[in-house]
């Protein structure tokens, strides 16, 4: 179902790594019965056995399938935006107010925009808005995430992953890191920003952001009564040790880009520690490019404070 007139344009975008198939399908399915987008854009930079060729696959006629070169998460969404830009929602040529981004293993729930867009009206400052991420499953209802939060040592998680359900997660209320697994970013605050940084590949590409936004002013949220449902990691379960890699270079990435002098200690100190266990090869690389990628997000730290101070 497509918004009425006087309705904000929402341009959903997801991410599939997998191609078409059931989980793709159930994702798709709930965000077009919920409605209340104008687009769907499915980005898929699956390997081409797998991958969706055309909208008779999944959809209907308000989907389109942009098939991409697999750059990572950051660089698909960042594919499906621009590929918004240039879909025809009316004779008036509106322009896209929000981006709602979900990876393919999550399913919505009816309703589930209405209260994101009732908050994110409340402040043009605010540039996300997430929903309360449920773990999918028929047993008890367990959080999967209501934002993310940062150690000393800069490793992220989800607040509330695995506690149950209940009236402790109801209230909304202001986050400092949002989960890039299902979120609504305001336009404005995707142009200011420029999208994701498409160098992380995989992880920590949604905390960057966040963080990066937070310097030039931007607030973000989390919507409980806006509830979806996450399959946590099916799409990353055939990554192996890749995924340690990346977790660990990207952790070192954001503690040099954002972190304070001794949470930047923490990281290396917990990395070199880590290079005692298994896979020691894979902590190893990780370590290396995390050093590597040090002088330029120093150096983007500096920028950024320079350009975000107050003149």
């Amino acid at each position: 179902m497509s918004p009425g007139p006087a309705d904000p344009i929402v341009v959903a975008v997801v991410v599939t790594h997998v191609g078409h198939g059931e989980m793709l399908s159930d994702c798709i399915t709930s965000v077009l019965d919920a409605g209340g987008i104008s687009a769907l854009i499915i980005v898929d930079n699956s390997p081409g056995s797998v991958a969706i060729r055309t909208v008779a696959d999944v959809g209907n006629d308000a989907t389109e399938v942009v098939v991409v070169e697999n750059r990572g998460f950051g660089a698909a969404v960042n594919a499906g935006i621009q590929a918004a830009g240039h879909c025809a929602f009316s004779e008036a040529d509106d322009s896209v107010e929000f981006y709602a981004v979900l990876n393919d293993d999550v399913t919505v729930e009816p309703g589930w925009l209405t209260p994101l867009l009732a908050d994110i009206a409340t402040d043009e400052r605010i540039g996300g808005v997430q929903p309360k991420i449920l773990l999918a499953g028929t047993g008890p209802v367990l959080i999967n995430s209501v934002g993310v939060v940062l150690d000393p040592a800069g490793a992220g998680s989800d607040i509330g992953l695995g506690e149950p359900d209940g009236p402790n997660f109801d209230r909304a209320s202001d986050i400092s890191i949002f989960s890039g697994g299902a979120v609504l970013l305001s336009a404005p605050f995707v142009a200011d920003l420029g999208g994701f940084d498409e160098r992380y590949f995989l992880y920590y590409e949604d905390v960057d952001l966040a963080l990066r936004g937070a310097e030039r002013g931007w607030r973000f949220r989390c919507v409980p009564d806006s509830k979806v449902h996450h399959a946590a990691s099916s799409t990353t379960r055939g990554l192996g040790d890749e995924v340690r890699r990346l977790q660990e270079r990207n952790r070192l990435w954001t503690a040099f880009r954002f972190g304070s002098a001794s949470t930047i200690v923490r990281a290396l100190w917990l990395s070199m520690r880590r290079l005692r266990h298994e896979p020691r090869r894979i902590h190893a690389r990780a370590l290396a490019a995390g050093l590597a990628g040090a002088p330029i997000r120093l150096f983007e730290r500096r920028r950024a404070a320079r350009l975000n101070s107050p003149s």
